[in-house]
């Protein structure tokens, strides 16, 4: 029996992601899709009005993935706060490793409609920082932690593994991707010692 055909909507999305992949956000015409899609260029229109809605789309499930990324480290199986709080961002510098071009593309442009700091995220809109924040949290109620705000050292943590990872992508580092991480995690421990009780 033959394999069921993927729903259009999926296929434009592959096509799109690979697009933006292997050669950035300019190649994401809706014309490109359609053809690596195999469909006509109108039809992409009955799936998503334009290229912004495409694009969004994109980004979005490229949130969710990170997540995923994330959850794939096994932070959950670790005991000790700081050792899950470490492995919960190893998941971020690998999915930035990883996908380097829409790691640029979802967390280092301006993006219409972005998601902000405070209200988005204190409102648990993130995908992404939401559960560092819930560890931030779990971390702080067992004792491990200081007492402080959550989601500002949530934050804090991102904006240190993000500014490592622009750093690396521009070439700052002679490192291989192995001692890169190996930095990452000593740079993490580092302030989480200093938030400890």
């Amino acid at each position: 029996m033959p394999a069921k055909a993927k729903p259009t909507a999926e296929r434009i999305g592959e096509a799109a992601l690979e697009l933006l992949e292997q050669a950035g956000p300019d190649a994401v015409t809706m014309r490109a899709v359609a053809a690596a899609a195999g469909i006509t260029p109108m039809a992409i229109y009955y799936h998503f009005p334009n290229r912004d809605a495409l694009l969004k789309s994109l980004t979005e499930n490229e949130f969710l993935n990170l997540r995923e990324a994330i959850e794939e480290t096994g932070w959950r199986q670790l005991a000790a706060p700081f050792d899950r709080l470490i492995r919960m961002m190893e998941g971020y510098f690998l999915y930035a490793l990883a996908h380097p071009r829409l790691y640029d593309y979802v967390f280092s442009k301006a993006l219409k409609d972005a998601r902000q700091f405070p209200e988005d995220f204190r409102a648990r809109r993130s995908p992404t920082l939401t559960p560092i924040a819930d560890c931030v949290a779990e971390a702080m109620s067992c004792g491990a932690m200081k007492l402080d705000d959550v989601w500002e050292i949530a934050l804090q943590l991102w904006a240190l593994a993000h500014g490592y990872v622009a750093l690396y992508r521009a070439g700052r580092f002679a490192l291989s991707e192995e001692g890169f991480l190996e930095l990452c995690s000593r740079s993490l421990r580092r302030i989480l010692d200093g938030l400890a009780t």
